[in-house]
């Protein structure tokens, strides 16, 4: 195995693959270069010497710019190199809209719905209106686990904080975000819990579901029955009753709606994990199916390679929207756009923002964006969707599947145990992670590094793998019986 990679013809820093000593002898492209520090694995080092100013290239783009002279052989990292991002900016459309070429139809075991969508589980959720239910809600998970058997796949109960005490869009977040997993295709059924004195009561949670399958969603206001235990029981035998008889059939994955998100990045995930889920949103959007990108702070400073994928002018136009409405955020609260990447992120060898964004939207693959989504909007276009919402792995990944992902793919260099409400498939950057953590981690695209596997050949294997866990095979958060839910806050709470 080469000892550094150079990712595009145009950079002037490598990565190292394994931890380099201080005075190796290095090659690569034909350039040999000696070690001047010690390199961690997952960290960049000049191929030539790099003067004050002058940008460091890496994936072909700057990443940002040399903070001080940095020779020809030096670790290039958060010591010697400061981002080149700003606050919001003007942007021009440069369209090099990609063609999609149509693939042959797939298809996993899944359950129809009545909207047209199809689940890949079939769960009964305890969905609290306010945080006051919280402890009846878990209760609640504990003592219906009896039901699971036939149809009833999980029992599972999603508590949070809010629901009451908020105001504006916080407020509007909570109700539409409970509304949309109370309609979510993995539910087979529902019981959406409430008190009875909240901002956000059932009444209006129910307003927010629209249209909805009636015969999978009951409703219970705690204060207005004597013994709420009994009461919802009862609610919850009636909706397991139903779902008992219901078994997968054959759906085509067209019907496939998929998360992409990442989170405990390293200096791998870009060249690994990150492309591996690129190539499978491709496959999947050339079979008619959607995918879904979010984290928009982690887009900064590749925004431009997504704006110049969309195909009207519309869409450019709502792409410059959500980022410069994100930058507007942090502005808003004084805050620092850029207080990017975490420290985990740069002991992996991840130096900026730009570093990590180059890195992140390559989850994104090469097909056209489709549509972008405000936070809590339901998907609604085939093939490739941007979505607003923050960073942050559990309020991003429960957006996600709010907007309707049965399925969230996240990427990973460091490891991370979490799952959102819908099975979180845990993709590692790097092999030694994979074998570390196996009780965490279910695909490994290190192998694209340490087991000559191609990226096409990754690609395919994800694709597949993502069809089995569609049919119902379980992911390692689900075996651990890990699952959460995170409602994004902006603003005052009363």
């Amino acid at each position: 195995m080469n000892q550094i990679l150079r990712i595009t013809p145009k950079d002037n820093v490598a990565v190292a693959l394994a931890a380099i000593g201080k005075g190796e002898k290095l090659s690569v492209d034909g350039m040999d270069v000696v070690a001047a520090d010690p390199i961690p694995a997952g960290h960049k080092i000049a191929l030539c010497d790099i003067p004050e100013g002058e940008k460091v290239v890496k994936y072909g783009f700057p990443i940002g710019y040399a903070k001080s002279d940095i020779a020809a052989g030096s670790h290039v990292h958060v010591h010697n190199v400061h981002t080149c991002l700003s606050g919001e900016l003007t942007y021009e459309w440069k369209p090099t809209y990609p063609a999609v070429e149509a693939a042959e139809a797939v298809t996993f075991m899944g359950y129809p719905r009545a909207d047209g969508r199809v689940g890949v589980r079939n769960e009964l959720w305890i969905l609290p209106t306010v945080g006051c239910v919280n402890d009846v809600a878990k209760a609640l998970e504990r003592e219906a686990q009896k039901l699971v058997g036939g149809g009833v796949e999980v029992v599972n109960a999603f508590p949070h904080p809010y629901g009451c005490s908020q105001m504006g869009d916080d407020q509007e977040n909570t109700r539409q975000i409970l509304a949309d997993l109370a309609t979510h295709p993995n539910v087979g059924g529902v019981l959406v819990l409430g008190l009875g004195c909240e901002n956000s009561g059932v009444a209006l949670i129910e307003e927010h579901m629209g249209d909805y399958d009636k015969s999978r969603v009951r409703f219970l206001v705690c204060q207005q029955v004597e013994d709420e235990f009994e009461a919802a029981m009862a609610l919850l035998e009636e909706l397991a009753d139903n779902m008992r008889g219901e078994k997968r059939v054959s759906c085509d994955a067209s019907r496939l709606v998929i998360g992409l998100k990442c989170g405990g990045s390293d200096g791998f995930s870009g060249i690994t994990a990150n492309p591996v889920i690129g190539g499978f949103s491709d496959l999947l959007v050339a079979r008619g199916g959607t995918t879904i990108l979010t984290e928009v702070p982690e887009m900064f400073g590749a925004e431009t390679i997504l704006m110049d994928r969309c195909g009207t002018e519309e869409l450019f136009n709502k792409t410059v929207s959500l980022i410069n409405d994100f930058k507007r955020y942090f502005e808003e609260h004084h805050q620092t756009i850029y207080e990017n990447p975490s420290p985990g992120n740069k002991a992996g060898g991840i130096t900026t923002l730009e570093d990590k964004a180059l890195g992140c939207t390559q989850k994104s693959g090469f097909a056209p964006v489709m549509d972008v989504l405000r936070y809590g909007e339901r998907v609604k276009t085939a093939g490739l969707n941007l979505l607003s919402a923050p960073g942050n792995d559990l309020v991003a990944a429960t957006a996600l599947a709010s907007s309707g992902a049965q399925i969230v793919l996240f990427s990973t260099g460091r490891g991370t145990p979490f799952a959102c409400p819908v099975p979180t498939v845990k993709i590692s950057s790097n092999t030694a992670l994979a074998e570390k953590k196996h009780g965490w981690i279910d695909f490994n695209a290190g192998q694209l590094l340490t087991h000559g596997k191609s990226l096409p050949e990754l690609s395919q294997m994800l694709m597949d793998y993502v069809l089995a866990v569609a049919s119902g095979e379980k992911v390692c958060s689900e075996r651990n019986g890990f699952h959460d839910l995170a409602i994004f806050k902006t603003g005052v709470t009363l």
